[in-house]
This record gives structure tokens, sequence and C-alpha cells, in this order.
């Protein structure tokens, strides 16, 4: 059983990383300008630190 639950760790950590990834590269592709496109850029920093952590933290969980 304990190879289900590491496996289905593996999957959140590996689709946390992508999801990570691709939100801090989109943060840099904004094409948005001003009061928007700061506010767009910071979203998406979030969103790919948060996903960096997650994957950090499913990672420890493997361990």
């Amino acid at each position: 059983m304990t190879d289900w639950i590491n496996a289905f760790l593996f999957a959140v950590a590996v689709m946390a990383f992508a999801l990570g990834l691709t939100s801090i590269i989109m943060s840099f592709m904004t094409t948005e300008t001003g009061n928007k496109g700061m506010q767009e850029k910071i979203e998406y920093g979030f969103f790919g630190v948060s996903g960096i952590v997650v994957c950090l933290l499913m990672g420890y969980a493997l361990a």
C-alpha cells in the first residue's frame, strides 16, 4: 500500500513543479504594462513560488 502513496506523492510533486515553473516563466512573458502588468507578475510569481514550495514539501514527504 505504501507504494501507491509514494506514487501519488510523486505525481503531486511533479505536477506542482511543472505548474510552478510554468507560472514563473509566464510572469516574465506578460505583455501588459502599468498597474495591470505588475499585478499579473505578482500573481504568477506567487503561484510559481507556491508550486515550488508544494513540490519541495512532497519531496520531503517522500524522503
